[in-house]
């Protein structure tokens, strides 16, 4: 079954992952450091995990697998999740590709060696209604692909 799986610290998405899933009918795990309110689903869990560093980030990494569904804006992670088959999601509605993750992640060493020598940045835009249009639309998206995917492989591989 296809899982999603929300880095939850600081998801801006999570109510709309869970409307999406919802209507899929799948199931979502929320990892997160700390107990958090999800809703009452038999679809929905709460992994709560250590407050270590990259605690969060380990357990998803840990069990996100083919064809499974990871939102987070944690650039390693997501890199994590690639090697393992997933399909990543940020919560502006972007994806994580193969294709991208290698640019996201030396622009994000840049960033980090720009601000180590007090380089000052603006930061991250602040979170805006498209960006939440954009992520259902990716989700969605995401999740058919996935659907499709399969149904050709099913297709496509002999009965033994």
């Amino acid at each position: 079954m296809l899982d999603i799986y929300i880095d939850a610290d600081g998801c801006p998405v999570k109510e709309e992952t869970y409307k999406i899933a919802r209507r899929h009918d799948l199931r979502v795990v929320v990892v997160s450091n700390q107990p958090i309110r999800i809703p009452m689903d038999e679809r929905y869990r709460l992994q709560v995990v250590g407050d270590r560093l990259d605690e969060v980030d380990d357990w998803i990494a840990g069990h996100a697998a083919t064809d499974d569904i990871v939102i987070t804006a944690d650039i390693p992670l997501a890199s994590r999740c690639l090697q393992n088959g997933a399909v990543v999601v940020n919560p502006r509605g972007g994806e994580f590709t193969e294709d991208n993750i290698g640019s996201a992640l030396a622009n994000r060493e840049l960033m980090s060696h720009l601000r180590d020598i007090g380089e000052k940045s603006s930061g991250p835009a602040p979170f805006q209604p498209a960006d939440r249009s954009r992520f259902l639309h990716k989700l969605d998206e995401a999740i058919r692909g996935i659907r499709k995917r399969r149904l050709l492989r099913k297709r496509t591989t002999p009965d033994v």
